[in-house]
């Protein structure tokens, strides 16, 4: 047999109305063409699929056997039918993004939170993104949106921006360099630095700063956590760079205080990584629009 939705959708028309002329109006087709589509169909089976001599018509003992498949496969195409048609228009799909900022978790999550509230049926996932390549995994269509401060010449990639941020010094109140009104790069020469368990070419800190002046600090000391690098730098155990937003995001002590970053301050930009084809879509430009509030948000703070 050769089997196509129609038919399916006609059986199911039939049993429902309760005869030919009332399901073929259902179906928007002529009775004849409906009549000879059953025709069609119980030469294919080679059995009745009607009772034809009750009134309303009803299903043979085969008939039924359709019915029941019409009414298992048919609820599953529609609903295959509205995700495909979610997809064209852009209210359902994937968005994976790939992480190259470490402290940027917690900024992301509220921006998520948003997310979820107007787009529930996005399939959303977060990756550490400095644990593998994000970018060749952007333009593979492995991730979606990679989150990053080094934006690339990439074809078929958009890097939109997100805000800007100013790296500060932190370190104890107590601390000798506290008196500074500024801080530059032979200051972190003898000193404990507290960082994020990141690759230091990946490390604001070092990329703009103490790799091009070839300072090299005593110690390296790799946290995972921001609340704790803050700990430790306000008991005097070691000094920290950290993104303004995020020192202003925590509660401030008065234990530690921050210093900018040469006499003239560094600033650095943050970006969301997309396939250029993919930025239309309205889930995409939903996630940048709250990303950009949620980081004025955290600038106004």
């Amino acid at each position: 047999m050769h089997i196509e939705f129609r038919h399916l959708r006609t059986i199911k028309a039939i049993h429902e109305a309760g005869g030919v002329a009332r399901a073929a109006d259902q179906l928007n087709i002529t009775q004849s063409a409906l009549s000879h589509q059953i025709k069609g169909l119980e030469e294919q089976a080679g059995v009745e699929l009607f009772v034809r001599r009750s009134k309303p018509m009803k299903l043979s003992a085969a008939g039924m056997r359709l019915l029941r498949l019409a009414e298992q496969i048919l609820p599953q195409v529609e609903a295959l039918q509205e995700e495909f048609e979610g997809l064209r228009s852009g209210k359902a799909g994937r968005l994976h993004i790939a992480i190259e900022c470490h402290a940027c978790f917690e900024w992301l999550f509220p921006v998520l939170e948003g997310f979820r509230k107007k787009f529930g049926d996005v399939d959303v996932d977060i990756k550490p993104g400095l644990a593998f390549d994000a970018l060749p995994a952007l333009m593979k269509e492995e991730v979606d949106v990679v989150i990053s401060s080094d934006p690339e010449d990439l074809a078929g990639v958009t890097f939109v921006p997100l805000f800007d941020y100013k790296p500060v010094f932190v370190a104890s109140a107590t601390h000798p360099l506290a008196e500074k009104p500024y801080i530059e790069a032979q200051d972190f020469r003898g000193e404990t630095l507290i960082t994020y368990p990141v690759e230091r070419s990946r490390l604001d800190i070092f990329s703009q700063l103490l790799t091009p002046a070839k300072v090299e600090p005593a110690a390296i000391r790799q946290v995972e956590l921001t609340a704790v690098i803050l700990l430790l730098v306000a008991s005097n155990r070691g000094i920290a760079v950290l993104p303004d937003w995020v020192v202003r995001e925590v509660k401030y002590n008065s234990d530690y205080i921050t210093r900018p970053l040469t006499e003239a301050g560094l600033t650095r930009r943050m970006y969301a990584a997309v396939r250029t084809e993919d930025l239309e879509k309205p889930y995409m430009q939903l996630l940048i629009r709250l990303a950009g509030e949620e980081a004025q948000r955290l600038q106004a703070a």
